[in-house]
């Protein structure tokens, strides 16, 4: 099969989608199918080398939006050369070429929202869910209800889709998602991490790793470790990812000013055997988010043996309690603290336990190979479908 992903940016500072793309695709290669992408940025981002499938970039976008006037005459030009074509993300121009190309191609194709109809959006930025409105009633919400198949990686995101806009109508599927284990062994990976940062050589440490964010619950935590951890000078906390919106300053002053500061390692954005290093020697993984319609980063913590400290609006927090693979908590103060001092309190089994239970999740639950199966499922019953593509309007 030969599969079309049109996403805003390969950009790996993008987080979960771009991940999850080039994970799965790495796995349907394998299995002797074509994967190439389709994108707005600029010919020459010099990430492009990085993304391992053949990638067509159709930028630079301008602005936040990224419209170019390249994509959608490329789209109707060759998407009919593909058997499948998905739609990563929304509220960009690509979703939108996407539709109108594969319109006018009578083709069908699927949209995967990755998190970005989750009512948290709605009720955190009330002015910019206003702007949102008017697009969503012009452009979005018909780019869902012409898709063949509304893709969602876990029940709880699809039921939170449903609330934060008038007018919903999708072709609802949840299909599984997942991403690669490490790449053989960690031994060599945790060794490169502590020669890297060599004040961690010796500590024990929480591992934060996902992008700074005010959704990410940052503060949170932050505020926490000083709490929880003030009478315990060897533990370290690591925050770790690219800081997009500008706010680590402000985290940075906030550390200071709560005493201990000193004990938090400000990485940056981690990849390669540095990433893998990072999950191999922290004690656990913590991501306090306030959104989280997945949480690629945590499923890849499971994949190293590590216990995940997590709130319970990471949509799959029901899969990480149900296997005891670590501990959830309100996406709160309260529930960060609750989370820290739960487990400083617990025993040296019960952490070997949830090492074990980890594992467990991961294979039972998000193991890369059945994300891809999962989406091949769903490209091949699409293709198969009369009257897969609606009228268009």
């Amino acid at each position: 099969m030969r599969i079309l992903h049109v996403i805003a940016s390969t950009n790996p500072e993008g987080g979960g989608p771009i991940e999850g793309v080039k994970q799965r695709g790495r796995v349907l290669r394998e299995m002797g199918h074509e994967i190439e992408i389709a994108c707005l940025d600029a010919p020459d981002a010099p990430w492009l080398s990085e993304v391992g499938c053949p990638v067509h970039a159709l930028g630079p976008g301008r602005g936040g939006y990224g419209y170019s006037p390249r994509l959608r005459p490329w789209l109707q030009n060759h998407a009919g050369e593909y058997d499948g074509v998905v739609v990563n993300g929304i509220w960009q121009y690509h979703a939108l070429a996407a539709r109108q190309a594969m319109q006018a191609l009578g083709r069908p194709y699927v949209l995967f929202t990755h998190g970005m109809l989750d009512p948290w959006f709605k009720r955190t930025f009330p002015l910019k869910h206003l702007k949102k409105v008017v697009y969503w009633l012009v452009a979005e919400h018909w780019n869902l209800r012409q898709a063949a198949a509304v893709l969602f990686t876990t029940e709880e995101e699809r039921v939170l889709a449903r609330q934060s806009f008038a007018f919903y109508r999708a072709k609802e599927r949840v299909v599984s998602y997942g991403t690669a284990g490490p790449p053989g062994d960690l031994d060599p990976c945790r060794t490169a991490f502590l020669e890297r940062f060599s004040d961690l050589d010796g500590k024990q440490f929480l591992l934060f790793l996902s992008r700074i964010h005010p959704k990410k619950g940052c503060d949170l935590l932050i505020r926490a470790f000083a709490d929880v951890f003030a009478d315990n000078p060897d533990m370290r906390l690591v925050m770790a990812g690219p800081d997009q919106t500008g706010w680590r300053s402000e985290l940075e002053q906030l550390a200071e000013s709560l005493g201990g500061s000193e004990r938090i390692l400000w990485p940056g954005m981690l990849s390669g055997d540095l990433k893998w290093g990072a999950y191999a020697a922290c004690e656990a993984f913590v991501l306090p988010s306030h959104q989280e319609n997945f949480g690629i980063v945590v499923a890849e913590a499971l994949a190293c043996g590590k216990p995940v400290l997590i709130s319970n609006k990471v949509n799959i927090w029901r899969e990480v309690d149900a296997a005891g693979a670590g501990l959830v908590a309100d996406d709160s103060l309260e529930g960060t603290c609750e989370l820290l001092q739960r487990w400083q309190s617990s025993s040296s089994e019960e952490r070997e336990r949830k090492r074990a239970g980890a594992m467990d999740c991961f294979n039972d639950n998000f193991e890369i190979g059945q994300s891809a199966r999962s989406l091949l499922e769903v490209l091949n019953q699409v293709a198969s479908t009369p009257g897969a593509v609606t009228a268009s309007c």
